[in-house]
């Protein structure tokens, strides 16, 4: 019998953010330790069925096409008893690395499962995971543990009313509550715009945040947590080309407009609180095993935390191991200390 570590690599799911998901595995397993691990990548199609995928290839952009999973791969049983394939027989996972972006996996749900069946998972657990992605409640916690955020307000669908935003200061940003990957996401420069921005943010959720939009830089910081001991990487900088609003889908994935700057002229103290912001979003969630957390450094000095994500982005090109290799550590010995740190904690459902 092999040694090895069976890790099950979680990919695609129902949400706006399966393409991205894909990516992310495919890039987890262009450098997961082979030697330790045995990887088993398991597909959720958009319409929600469990399969197995064996052509790796097929997670990858080709040719700027996004990749999805396709629907006539071989299914799998996934219930409270545990992952099967087909012929009923158990897939013996010892550990499933979800890499599910966005509602269906990196809110709580895909978590909940694997608590009920018994099985082990890398990050945060139901509760984080949940608050964490809905930013009507992350935000107010961010506010209570002292941290900075931007004015906003939350809207539902069908209820709101132009009052509702009448003292807020344009630009406004307009996004889905629980979304991700900026999808939704529209800046909005004068009120008669307003309406077709929660127009688009309705189609993905019918909770829409609007928040003032604020002038600044766009900060990252990656936050590994094992054993309780938390840690913060050094701080990127998100670069966007003039072309772009702002850090929307198209130019954080698709079409090159990005790019990572390590920023140096930013005082070492200040680089520090950076780091301190985001761990202190990072327990005042619950969360566990990850995160990366996003803020805006203003030209007055303020730092205004963002939102935090508790499974980021996992592409070659992705900030949190950018990060994290800023820090010394490798991209495969981040997944790696990932999948350590969910072997050894105990199992609940109450963070």
């Amino acid at each position: 019998m092999s040694s090895k570590i069976k890790v099950g690599i979680l990919c695609g799911g129902k949400s706006s953010e399966h393409e991205i998901s894909c990516i992310s595995a495919a890039g987890i397993l262009s450098a997961i330790d082979r030697d330790r691990f045995d990887p088993v990548v398991i597909g959720i199609t958009k319409s929600g069925k469990w399969v197995l995928i064996e052509d790796v290839a097929s997670l990858q952009m080709k040719d700027g096409v996004l990749p999805v999973i396709d629907e006539t791969l071989p299914a799998i049983d996934a219930d409270l008893h545990g992952l099967k394939d087909h012929h009923g027989h158990s897939l013996d996972i010892d550990v499933i690395f979800p890499l599910l972006h966005g509602p269906y996996g990196e809110d709580g749900t895909v978590q909940g499962m694997c608590e009920m069946a018994g099985i082990r998972y890398v990050g945060s657990g139901v509760l984080a995971s949940a608050v964490a992605m809905d930013k009507s409640f992350a935000k107010p916690i961010f506010e209570a543990a002292g941290l900075k955020v931007a004015k906003g307000v939350v809207l539902n669908q069908g209820s709101w009313q132009p009052a509702d935003v009448s003292g807020l200061h344009y630009p406004l940003f307009v996004k889905p509550a629980r979304g991700g990957s900026s999808r939704g996401t529209t800046k909005v420069k004068r009120s008669e715009d307003l309406s077709a921005a929660l127009e688009i943010a309705f189609q993905y959720e019918n909770k829409v945040m609007v928040e003032e939009g604020l002038v600044g830089r766009e900060i990252e910081c990656g936050v590994l947590e094992r054993g309780g001991e938390v840690k913060a990487s050094p701080i990127g900088e998100i670069i966007i080309s003039p072309d772009h609003e702002f850090y929307d889908f198209e130019a954080k994935y698709l079409d090159g407009a990005t790019d990572v700057a390590f920023p140096e002229d930013i005082p070492a103290n200040i680089q520090a609180k950076f780091g301190e912001a985001a761990i202190k979003a990072f327990n005042a969630l619950g969360c566990e095993g990850l995160a990366r957390a996003d803020f805006f450094y203003t030209s007055d000095g303020e730092i205004v935390i963002n939102e935090l994500n508790t499974m980021p982005g996992f592409t070659m090109t992705s900030m949190f191991t950018r990060l994290w290799e800023r820090a010394g550590m490798s991209y495969s010995e981040v997944i790696s200390e990932l999948i350590a740190a969910a072997l050894e904690r105990s199992a609940h459902v109450t963070r």
